[in-house]
């Protein structure tokens, strides 16, 4: 990966959306909700704090993980959507998801 985040900041892969509604409706483009899951691609090394001293992230590569709707920076790499954000946006590691 070109894309190499610093400090506390992590580079996020979006996760694709649902196509269908749970009834089954196909949902065009426009009516599809900003994602809220990704895949974490690349880690910074860490919040520095101010005694001088970095405190690694508790999310590392390869982590599922959901985030606040609205947080972050969108990116692209390569034709793909990326986020940058910084880790206390991150609400949860989800655990067995791929």
């Amino acid at each position: 990966m070109a894309i190499q985040p610093l400090g506390d900041r992590i580079l996020v892969k979006l996760l694709d959306q649902e196509e269908k509604s749970p009834g089954g409706i196909i949902l065009p483009d426009t009516a599809k909700e900003k994602p809220q899951e990704g895949e974490v691609i690349a880690v910074g090394k860490g919040r520095l704090l101010e005694d001088g001293t970095v405190r690694a992230l508790e999310v590392k590569v390869g982590d599922t993980v959901l985030f606040a709707k609205y947080s972050g920076s969108e990116v692209q790499h390569k034709e793909k959507e990326f986020l940058i954000l910084k880790e206390e946006d991150v609400l949860a590691i989800l655990k067995g998801k791929k």
